[in-house]
């Protein structure tokens, strides 16, 4: 009898599949399927209902348990499936009652029981204080990840997330440092911290600590930290501090992944962004001339509603003009009771076609930061698979067995289109 959990969508779900993995483990739930699920497209959301109908068609005696963003936001929708015993919210996938409760019951796998009697989901917007995962555990024995807020107070038009996680709330900085340092003596090389919309950070707390202000207590706090890094983050609300231990603490990773969604003003306002053109490029500039071995991630979404061809232009161009090396593509996906929903849509051709353009320019991107590392010597965290993160998230192949959890100097002789080859 085996618990297994399936995880779909971002760092923090990946936190919280651990965390809620040896809460179910403890109250004793033996032999079940968790899925958690993500809604930030379309295509999340079916991938997780494909994978729930594989987990009970594969073992059609095991009970399926549901959550994350896409059951808390679409609960009917996952309790109306045959194959679904139960539906946990966001925050009840969290509580160890939830997960003793379901250990207990004799109804959880009878094929009888009512769609209702499925739900345990409640009202994620009227969370005030953050349930922060605590795992103990960190992902491939090198990287530990510390959810340091959760929610998001913003309301971008195309965006449900908010819906499934709730308003922003933030951990305090003595239990991330805390967070941090059982994960430091667990054998964590590199510390991530996460959060939905992570450069919030603080707003709710009494001081109103920034997000510099936290990285800057760890690495404090934890002089044998080898590294900090962050997910991503929302350059127009990065602070001072930040910006001045970019500057001069080499702890601190030289990545930064930026959620700028579009190049194009009007879109960016129709987005109800709070950025535009002009401020990315500008952002970038400035702290490529504070760190100049930053290197910049970002999300990108092709296709947005009323997106004209000189508009999608103008996105496809800020891959250059803003010097991205890593470019997550997002196609469109119109997310239920979004403003952007009613917005004029765009045919699926176009939009695929946006995103696979947008997608080649990525790669070109990718592959041209590629090319410029070979030959040049790199600090590289090993992890399982022969492979491992350099300081700027560039990834590393090793032609030989590595340990996992070892920093090592790397001279790359030669690079794939997704990484840096080295002997």
């Amino acid at each position: 009898m085996t618990l297994e959990v399936v995880t779909f969508g971002c760092r923090l779900n990946i936190v919280e599949s651990e965390a809620l993995r040896l809460q179910a483990e403890a109250a004793g739930l033996k032999d079940a399927a968790i899925v958690n699920s993500c809604a930030v497209t379309a295509e999340a959301t079916r991938q997780a209902r494909q994978a729930v109908r594989r987990l009970k068609r594969e073992q059609p005696d095991r009970p399926v348990i549901v959550t994350g963003c896409a059951a808390q936001i679409e609960p009917a929708r996952f309790a109306d499936m045959p194959e679904v015993d139960r539906v946990l919210g966001n925050d009840e996938k969290l509580r160890p009652e939830s997960w003793s409760a379901l250990a207990r019951s004799n109804s959880l796998g009878q094929p009888d029981i009512s769609a209702a009697d499925k739900l345990d989901v409640g009202d994620i917007m009227a969370r005030t204080a953050l349930r922060a995962p605590v795992t103990g555990r960190f992902t491939s024995h090198t990287r530990g990840f510390v959810q340091v807020q959760n929610g998001c107070d913003h309301r971008c038009t195309f965006c449900v997330i908010p819906f499934g996680r709730g308003n922003s709330r933030s951990l305090a900085i003595a239990d991330v440092v805390a967070q941090c340092r059982t994960l430091l003596e667990a054998g964590a090389r590199e510390i991530v911290l996460t959060g939905v919309d992570l450069t919030s950070y603080g707003r709710d707390l009494p001081d109103q600590p920034t997000l510099g202000a936290l990285a800057g207590a760890i690495l404090r706090a934890l002089p044998d930290l080898p590294r900090l890094r962050l997910s991503s983050i929302d350059a127009v609300e990065v602070d001072d501090a930040l910006r001045d231990l970019l500057a001069t603490e080499a702890r601190l990773m030289p990545h930064l992944h930026l959620s700028l969604q579009a190049g194009d003003d009007l879109i960016l306002k129709r987005m109800k962004r709070r950025h535009g053109r002009d401020d990315a490029i500008r952002f970038c500039a400035e702290i490529r001339r504070l760190r100049p071995d930053i290197v910049f991630g970002a999300d990108l979404i092709a296709g947005f509603p009323t997106e004209d061809e000189a508009m999608f232009a103008r996105s496809l161009d800020l891959v250059e003009a803003c010097g991205l090396s890593f470019v997550h593509v997002f196609p469109y996906s119109a997310r239920p009771n979004t403003p952007a929903a009613r917005m004029p849509q765009l045919s699926g051709e176009i939009v695929s076609e946006r995103a696979a353009r947008l997608r080649a320019a990525a790669g070109a991107a990718q592959a041209r930061h590629l090319a410029e590392r070979i030959g040049r010597p790199l600090s590289v965290l090993t992890e399982r698979g022969n492979t491992g993160r350099a300081e700027d998230f560039t990834l590393v192949r090793f032609a030989r067995d590595v340990a996992p959890g070892e920093i090592v100097p790397v001279i790359g002789h030669a690079a794939d289109n997704k990484a840096l080859l080295a002997a």
